[in-house]
């Protein structure tokens, strides 16, 4: 991962610090970990190697902020804090996250395998996870369900996990698409059911 003054190409992810995250994600999600040099994000990003240096200092430092700018990216395009009040919508917000930007999606799979080997990713990939927890947990909360909240906010997290990893693997996008409406549907039961009995 020598530092190259070479001049990179023009890049696809426009400029500065994001258009090096978009670009890590990317080589991830396309050579894996193994993959991820200084080198491959630069020409990536259509910058020179020093560059990647000068904003993320180390390579954990990098993965770490790819990371973390993959949750937010996932979280802003998925809607995940309003698709739980959005009974119109919700399965199609999270088809589109899926069919727009699956990259973001396999990269984050790839931290997470990657953790098991390697302990320094656990924070990065528990704090992941937490991220997802805690905007679903306020979007079932404008929703209604505030009965053992964050319980409920993580057992939805993890179908929905499972259900893109299965449409990453190649489960057809109609099939994904009727499961995450029994999905909401469950969030919906969960919502009256409480009301009902005074719980929320």
């Amino acid at each position: 991962m020598a530092p190259s003054s070479a001049p990179a190409s023009p890049s696809k992810y426009g400029k500065g610090r994001e258009a090096l995250l978009r670009a890590v994600v990317d080589v991830v999600a396309h050579k894996g970990l193994r993959g991820l040099t200084y080198r491959a994000v630069a020409e990536a990003a259509g910058v020179n190697n020093t560059l990647v240096a000068h904003h993320f200092g180390s390579r954990d430092a990098l993965i770490a902020a790819a990371l973390q700018w993959a949750s937010e990216q996932s979280i802003a395009a998925s809607r995940l804090r309003d698709a739980a009040q959005q009974e119109a919508t919700f399965t199609e917000a999270l088809m589109d996250l899926l069919l727009t930007d699956p990259e973001l999606q396999v990269f984050q799979y790839e931290m997470i395998l990657e953790a098991r080997r390697r302990p320094e990713l656990a924070g990065p990939v528990a704090a992941l996870y937490e991220s997802y927890v805690d905007a679903l947990a306020a979007g079932l909360e404008a929703f209604g369900v505030t009965a053992h909240v964050r319980v409920v906010a993580r057992t939805l997290f993890a179908a929905l996990d499972g259900l893109v990893l299965q449409y990453l693997a190649g489960v057809s996008r109609e099939e994904i698409a009727a499961a995450l409406e029994e999905v909401h549907q469950v969030v919906i039961l969960r919502r009256d059911g409480a009301a009902a009995s005074g719980l929320t």
